[in-house]
C-alpha cells in the first residue's frame, strides 16, 4: 500500500492523505465554502488542476479566483472560451496557439476571411453563452499518434504540428470543456463558469505561424481578462490615459522629434525635444559629478574585441557590423581594409579597455568610468515603438571597477544614486528586484554564491533603509549570463509598471579580457566589475516622462519654460522686456506678437504643453504686471513682473540645484 502524503497548509497545520486524493477532495475536507470557491491548487508553489491528485508531501494552497495567481487561470481558461466560441460562430476555422500574455491573451485562427473589429461584439456574446454553460475542464493524456490522428480528421493541421513538436518525455495533454477539447499543457480553473464575466476582447491583428514570415498568416484576437468587473474597468480606464499620453503624439504637439523611414528605430530630434535631452544629460552629468570619471569608447571596434567579450557569441543577431566602403567595391585590393566592424551595442568592452591602460592599484579602487554612450542594436521593424523601442538610443551607463570587499557598498552608493534620480523626476513607488542565476551562465558556482550573498544583504538593507517604502522582490534564474543584478522598476501616475535601472555584477569581461589590479600584497588580482545605468536608455526614459506627466512636464526641464503673449500691438514693447527679464533670470522663454486673438495664442500654447503663459496687455504694460495662466489652470493671476520672474526663476531651477542651494544656505547661516 502507497505511503500517505503529508501536507502542510498556510495556517500550519499539517496533515496526512491517501497519495491519490485530489486537490479538490482536499478542499472539500476543509470546508463546502472552501470547495465552492477554489478553483486550483498549489503544491511547493506549483499551481495544478484541482482535479490531480496530490501524490508527494509538500506545502498545499487552496487557490480562490481572488488569489493574485489565480489571474492567468482566469486568462488561460477565457483564451479556451474564445476559442471555442470562434469554431462554434464559424465551424472550419482552425485554432492554433492561445497563450497568456501581460494583462490579457491572445489566440491565432486559420480563416479565410480575417476577423475584423465588428466580429469582436458578436465573439463576447457567444462568449458568455459558454462561461454561462459553466462546463467542466477535464484533462486526458492521449497516445500521441491518436491526438495526430483526431487533429488530422477535424482538419486541424496547425495542431498535428504542435503535437509532433512535444517533445517525447512529455504527455499530450488534451483539455476538454463539454464537447470541445483542445491540445493544452494545462493547469486550468474547474470549470468555464470561473471566468467570470470581467473580460473584453481587444483587437485583431494578422500574425505569422510560428512568428515566420514564410508560414501562413493567422488571425489574431487579442482580449484582456479579470477577477473582477472593478479591475477590468481600472484597466480600460489606464488605456484610455495611455493614449491620451502616447509620447509621439506628445512628441508631435509639442514638435520635440520625428522619425522616418529612412532612419527606421533612430530618433529625429527637433530643437525642443534636443533641449529636453540635453537637460536630461546635464541632470546625470551633475548628479555623477566628483564620483564618477566621465569618458568616451569609440563607437566602432574591430569583431575580434566582441568575440572577446563573448557578445558576438552571445548577442551577434543584435548588432550591426560594418566594413569600409572601399572593402566592399575593391574586394581584391590587397590594402584595403578588409577587417569586420561592429558598432557598439553597449558600451562595457570599451570601458574595461580603459580600465586596462595603465597599471591600477588596490588603493586607487573603486574606479567608476560614466559615459552617456550612443549605442545601436538591431531590433525587428515590427517592434519599434517611438522612443521606447529604438535601435540607436544613449545610455547613461557606467561600470565600476573595485574590490570583492567593495561590492556591497557600491552597490548600495549606486542604489542611493538610482532612487534619489527617480524622486527628482516624481516617481515614489519603486520595486528592487533581485534576478538570480539563470540556467545558461559564465563563472564559478562559487561565485555566484559570493555575490549571490552579497547583494541578498544589499536588498534587505534597501528594504530596511526605506521603512518599507521601497518594495523588493526576488527574480530566480533572471539574471544576467554573468552575473546576478538589479533591476528597478518604477511605477507611473496611471499605474504602468517600466523596468529602468540596472545593477549588475560581472565576473565574465574582467576575466575575459584579463583585467587586473594589483593588491596589498603585490600580486595581480581580477577586480569585480558592476555594470550600472539609472535612466537605461535616455530616449526611453524621455518618452516615460512625457506620458507620466502627459506632456505637463515640471517647469525646471520643461523645453520651453514660459511663452510672453500680447493681446494687442501695444504691449510689444513691453512683451519684449518681459521677455528680456526673464530670459536674464535664466529661463527658456519664447515671444509671440503675432496678430492673432489671446485666446487662439493661449490654446495654441496650451497644446505644446508651455507651462506658463504670461499675457501682456496695454493694462499691463501700464501697470509692469503680467497675466500668468498655468498649464492645467482655469485661473489666471495678476502679479508683478519682478514677482513672476522671482516665482518663475525659483520653479524653474532643477531639484539637485535646490539641494545644493538649500545646504550652501544652512552652511553660510551656521
Amino acid at each position: 500500500m502507497a505511503e500517505a502524503v503529508s501536507l502542510s497548509f498556510p495556517d500550519n497545520s499539517v496533515r496526512d492523505y491517501p497519495p491519490e486524493t485530489t486537490g479538490a477532495d482536499i478542499a472539500s475536507g476543509i470546508s463546502k465554502s472552501l470547495a465552492k470557491k477554489a478553483v486550483a491548487y498549489a503544491l511547493d508553489g506549483e499551481v495544478r488542476d484541482l482535479a490531480d491528485p496530490v501524490r508527494r508531501s509538500g506545502a498545499l494552497e487552496i487557490l480562490t479566483r481572488d488569489d493574485p495567481r489565480a489571474l492567468e487561470l482566469i486568462r488561460h481558461d477565457c483564451a479556451h472560451v474564445l476559442a471555442e466560441a470562434v469554431q462554434e460562430l464559424w465551424p472550419g476555422t482552425q485554432v492554433t496557439i492561445g497563450p497568456v500574455i501581460e494583462n490579457g491573451f491572445y489566440y491565432d485562427f486559420a480563416r479565410e476571411t480575417p476577423f475584423t473589429p465588428d466580429d469582436l461584439p458578436v465573439i463576447e456574446k457567444k462568449m458568455a453563452e459558454i462561461i454561462q454553460r459553466n462546463k467542466p475542464f477535464a484533462k486526458e493524456v492521449w497516445d500521441r499518434q491518436k491526438a495526430k490522428d483526431v487533429f488530422a480528421e477535424k482538419g486541424e493541421g496547425f495542431k498535428v504540428e504542435l503535437v509532433d513538436a512535444i517533445s517525447e518525455d512529455q504527455d499530450v495533454k488534451i483539455y476538454s470543456q463539454g464537447e470541445w477539447f483542445d491540445l493544452c499543457r494545462g493547469p486550468h480553473m474547474a470549470s468555464t463558469g470561473q471566468v467570470g464575466d470581467a473580460f473584453k476582447l481587444m483587437k485583431v491583428a494578422g500574425a505569422y505561424w510560428r512568428g515566420d514570415s514564410t508560414r501562413p498568416m493567422l488571425s489574431r484576437i487579442y482580449g484582456t481578462a479579470w477577477a473582477t468587473k472593478d479591475q477590468l474597468k481600472a484597466y480600460l480606464h489606464m488605456l484610455e490615459e495611455a493614449e491620451k499620453r502616447d509620447h509621439r503624439k506628445l512628441g508631435r504637439e509639442m514638435d520635440l522629434f520625428h522619425f522616418q523611414e529612412e532612419g527606421p528605430g533612430v530618433v529625429f530630434w527637433h530643437s525642443k525635444g534636443w533641449r529636453m535631452f540635453q537637460s536630461l544629460v546635464a541632470y546625470m552629468r551633475r548628479r555623477l559629478d566628483g564620483t564618477y570619471e566621465e569618458v568616451n569608447a569609440p563607437q566602432i571596434l574591430d569583431k575580434a574585441l566582441w568575440e572577446t567579450s563573448g557578445h558576438w557569441g552571445w548577442y551577434q543577431e543584435n548588432m550591426f557590423a560594418v566594413k569600409s566602403a572601399h572593402a566592399f567595391t575593391h574586394p581584391d585590393d590587397e590594402d584595403a581594409d578588409h577587417r569586420v566592424f561592429a558598432i557598439k551595442p553597449m558600451n562595457c568592452p570599451g570601458h574595461v579597455q580603459i580600465f586596462k591602460h595603465g597599471l591600477k592599484s588596490y588603493r586607487e579602487l573603486p574606479i567608476r568610468y560614466a559615459e552617456f554612450g550612443n549605442v545601436h542594436r538591431y531590433e525587428p521593424s515590427g517592434a519599434l515603438h517611438g522612443l521606447m523601442r529604438v535601435r540607436g538610443f544613449t545610455q547613461d551607463d557606467a561600470h565600476v571597477f573595485c574590490t570583492e570587499d567593495q561590492l556591497a557598498a557600491e552597490c548600495m552608493r549606486i542604489n542611493d544614486l538610482i532612487l534619489s534620480t527617480y524622486a527628482d523626476f516624481g516617481f515614489q513607488e519603486i520595486t528592487v528586484k533581485l534576478s538570480t542565476r539563470p540556467e545558461k551562465r559564465v563563472g564559478s558556482d562559487e561565485n555566484w554564491d559570493h555575490a549571490e550573498r552579497i547583494m541578498a544583504g544589499v536588498l534587505d538593507e534597501i528594504a530596511a533603509k526605506s521603512g518599507g517604502r521601497i518594495k523588493t522582490a526576488v527574480n530566480p534564474g533572471e539574471g544576467a549570463f554573468y552575473g546576478p543584478k538589479f533591476e528597478y522598476v518604477l511605477r507611473d501616475a496611471i499605474g504602468r509598471d517600466w523596468q529602468c535601472g540596472t545593477t549588475q555584477v560581472d565576473f565574465n569581461l574582467p576575466e575575459r579580457f584579463g583585467a587586473f589590479y594589483i593588491d596589498e600584497t603585490s600580486e595581480k588580482k581580477r577586480p569585480v566589475m558592476i555594470h550600472r545605468a539609472i535612466c537605461g536608455s535616455m530616449e526611453r526614459f524621455l518618452g516615460i516622462l512625457l506620458e507620466n506627466y502627459a506632456g505637463h512636464m515640471p517647469l525646471w526641464f520643461a523645453p520651453v519654460q514660459a511663452v510672453v503673449a500680447t493681446i494687442t500691438s501695444d504691449a510689444d514693447d513691453y512683451a519684449r522686456e518681459v521677455v528680456e527679464e526673464l530670459r536674464a533670470a535664466g529661463l527658456k522663454v519664447e515671444l509671440d506678437l503675432r496678430n492673432e486673438k489671446i485666446n487662439y495664442k493661449v490654446r495654441e500654447h496650451s497644446l505644446a504643453k508651455v507651462p506658463a503663459i504670461l499675457v501682456c496687455g496695454k493694462r499691463e504694460a501700464e501697470e509692469k504686471t503680467v497675466n500668468i495662466r498655468r498649464l492645467g489652470s482655469n485661473t489666471p493671476s495678476s502679479k508683478t513682473l519682478a514677482e513672476a520672474v522671482a516665482a518663475l526663476s525659483e520653479e524653474a531651477v532643477a531639484p539637485d540645484l535646490a539641494r545644493g542651494m538649500s545646504r550652501k544656505a544652512a552652511s553660510n547661516d551656521a
